[in-house]
């Protein structure tokens, strides 16, 4: 195992962190543990909401969370974590210096959190039902019957969810997008040359304009289902997260069903989502804390992590460790041109969240 080792801390240390639902490799769990004697307690959610929810009450008894981006730098504004002291991550020197400047739109300074993971919002699809819609031999006469096929370019491209006339050709075999309000409305700011982060009332309206012309086609916006409905070939496309795709992916092989699904980062750009590490103030073990993410930092430990979600990791020095079908994937490691193009979206003040927050019930419910 690479790196330093970490201090003993003897018999019954122990280090309280709540973060996503498989998010470390179990197996890196047990590791740390044997090498430093710190049990680790993992308590696993998938929300945003919940995680806030607890945190701002307080005395929760956790020390390290995994926090969105967003969460993050609202959490930081209301001084619940603890500024880092960096000399306790030796490891930090292998963060990766571009997704740590990403990081600094939530936490200026990088003075609160360090990256765990990040990934990518996009287009998921069922490859054999694209393929149909881009003009091969359709497998039903409702596919045939209908007008003309679209050009293959347009599936990297916002042109499919956003123009009626490619939207509605999906919409016969299902369309899921996410029930996430400020990264769909930075989505279509984007696909509008707009600044995705914008909060001026004019972009938001014709963003809710926007995103109102595609309602008709639209199955369902969750952010829970699509992976499963993708495996499962109840849903031919998804704006979706890049990790949730891959799982679709891997459960419709596991069903050997026939079905593949692919993952596209659209041409006129999209969000990159960071979800960190960071520390209570009122943590009850920091030490024990700062333990266990200098052991995530590690660049093997980081590469196994990534090999277990298929999410790309902050630790540069990782990705030559990495699974080769991942970190060869252009859609979890994007190219440095393609980078270029994702942005973070940040928080919106209250007046524009509120705005956001409005059109976004209207447009769900077809107003």
């Amino acid at each position: 195992m690479s790196g330093v080792l970490l201090p003993a801390f003897g018999q019954g240390g122990i280090v309280n962190v709540y973060g996503w639902s498989d998010y470390v490799d179990p197996k890196v769990i047990e590791d740390f543990t044997k090498e430093t004697g710190i049990k680790v307690a993992y308590d696993a959610d998938n929300s945003d909401e919940t995680l806030e929810a607890r945190l701002q009450a307080g005395k929760t008894g956790y020390d390290v969370v995994i926090v969105s981006g967003r969460v993050l730098q609202r959490q930081i504004a209301a001084g619940l974590y603890l500024r880092l002291d960096k000399s306790k991550l030796p490891n930090g020197k292998t963060l990766w210096p571009e997704i740590m400047a990403r990081l600094a739109v939530y936490d200026p300074g990088n003075q609160y959190a360090v990256n765990y993971m990040w990934f990518t919002a996009g287009l998921a699809y069922n490859i054999e039902k694209a393929k149909e819609l881009a003009g091969g031999a359709p497998a039903d006469a409702s596919l045939a019957a209908q007008a003309a096929p679209l050009p293959a370019s347009l599936f990297d491209s916002w042109n499919i969810l956003f123009k009626p006339e490619n939207l509605k050709k999906f919409s016969s075999c299902g369309v899921d997008v996410l029930d996430s309000p400020e990264d769909v409305f930075a989505i279509a700011l984007q696909f509008l040359r707009l600044d995705p982060a914008s909060t001026r009332q004019a972009d938001l309206k014709r963003a809710a304009d926007l995103l109102s012309g595609i309602r008709r086609d639209v199955k369902k916006f969750e952010s829970s289902e699509y992976a499963d409905a993708l495996a499962k070939g109840d849903i031919c496309l998804a704006v979706g997260y890049s990790g949730d795709s891959f799982r679709a992916r891997d459960r419709a092989r596991e069903a050997e069903n026939g079905i593949e699904i692919d993952y596209a980062i659209p041409k006129e750009g999209a969000p990159i989502l960071l979800d960190n590490l960071a520390i209570l103030k009122d943590a009850p073990h920091v030490e024990e804390a700062y333990a266990f993410i200098d052991f995530l930092l590690r660049p093997g430990i980081a590469a196994r992590n990534t090999n277990f979600t298929h999410l790309a990791n902050g630790v540069l020095a990782s990705v030559p460790l990495i699974d080769k079908t991942i970190s060869g994937n252009k859609s979890i490691y994007p190219s440095a041109a393609v980078m270029q193009r994702l942005f973070a979206p940040g928080n919106h003040d209250p007046a524009a969240q509120k705005a956001i927050a409005r059109d976004w019930d209207r447009i769900k419910l077809g107003k």
